[in-house]
């Protein structure tokens, strides 16, 4: 219960970055790839349980699509943020995650759980290794988490306009970009008609998502 409006109430400025999210398993479970997941979930209904750094959190509905794609059930498990979440996966407390990859990557890279794609259309320059969902059968799966500047709706068009252009400048310094893609954010400009595209899709995208697993933040 909202106390404002996502769409009518803001006027989108620009979007600023996008973040990957990673599918990562317990090294204890007895899969490689996303197919032999799917495969071993179907195989055992319900018996897997999924962590998110929240209900309603772009971890939790990125894993909520992923299983209605997939047709798989898994129980999810809610924890307060990423950093419980990832100490329960490594205990085996959980045994899939999908969650923004930089606090998972350090642990992969460590050996210490097992990735097995990336949830973007595109290859993550941060695990250029890993292949998307799409790549590995998931057909048409989509989703990062993002960030974007917004105004109050009703600022004028021209500063918005000028808001937007130097949000595109600033994103495209090298030492701004560097540091981003550091933290395994992709700088992601745009304008504001085109953010305001985005943001109506992306409305109705998770609005159809959160209907169809019935999330309830009770």
């Amino acid at each position: 219960k909202l106390q404002y409006d996502a769409i009518k109430d803001f006027a989108p400025i620009s979007l600023v970055a996008t973040v990957p999210n990673i599918v990562v398993v317990n090294n204890a479970l007895p899969v490689k790839n996303v197919q032999e997941l799917i495969a071993y979930a179907k195989a055992n209904p319900g018996k897997l349980s999924h962590g998110s750094p929240g209900i309603g959190s772009t971890g939790h509905l990125s894993a909520e699509l992923f299983k209605t794609m997939t047709g798989i059930r898994m129980t999810h498990i809610a924890y307060k943020g990423s950093a419980p979440t990832l100490q329960d996966l490594m205990s085996g407390q959980l045994q899939v995650v999908i969650d923004n990859i930089p606090p998972y990557l350090p642990q992969v890279q460590a050996g210490k759980i097992r990735a097995l794609a990336v949830t973007p259309a595109r290859r993550s320059p941060a695990a250029p290794e890993l292949p998307t969902l799409d790549e590995a059968g998931v057909k048409g799966y989509e989703a990062s988490t993002w960030f974007g500047l917004f105004a109050p709706a009703g600022t004028p068009a021209d500063i918005v306009a000028k808001l937007a252009a130097e949000t595109g400048r600033i994103l495209s310094l090298p030492d701004v970009r560097e540091r981003l893609l550091g933290l395994g954010a992709h700088p992601a400009a745009n304008t504001p008609e085109e953010f305001a595209s985005f943001v109506r899709a992306e409305v109705g995208k998770w609005a159809k998502v959160i209907r169809d697993a019935n999330v309830s933040l009770d």
